[in-house]
């Protein structure tokens, strides 16, 4: 009885954690990088430069070719989660160069 009221117990934690773990599991967000702010809402961005485009979506990923205009016009930008708050960019120009943006402690509007 008491092995089978612990896992009882467990089962409902761990249901009780699903969404929680689910929801933060995904690129989608807006993300910093000091003064610079970019936000992924599924194959929708807005990009550093400001602009509002479509890109390649996968749930901890994102890939978007920079339009002129951008500092990075030209380039394929390539971006990968590792963890809830931390997503690693790479551009096509200088693809051993990594930035660490982190997801924005500020509401972006």
């Amino acid at each position: 009885m008491a092995m089978r009221s612990g896992f009882f117990c467990l089962t409902l934690l761990g249901t009780a954690l699903l969404p929680t773990l689910a929801q933060a599991d995904a690129i989608d967000g807006h993300w910093c990088k000091g003064v610079s702010i970019l936000s992924i809402d599924g194959p929708k961005i807005m990009t550093p430069g400001g602009t509002s485009m479509q890109g390649s979506y996968d749930r901890h990923g994102f890939e978007y070719f920079a339009p002129a205009g951008e500092a990075d016009a030209g380039q394929t930008v390539v971006m990968v989660l590792h963890g809830d708050d931390l997503m690693r960019l790479r551009r096509s120009n200088q693809p051993d160069t990594v930035e660490d943006w982190h997801r924005c402690q500020k509401t972006v509007s």
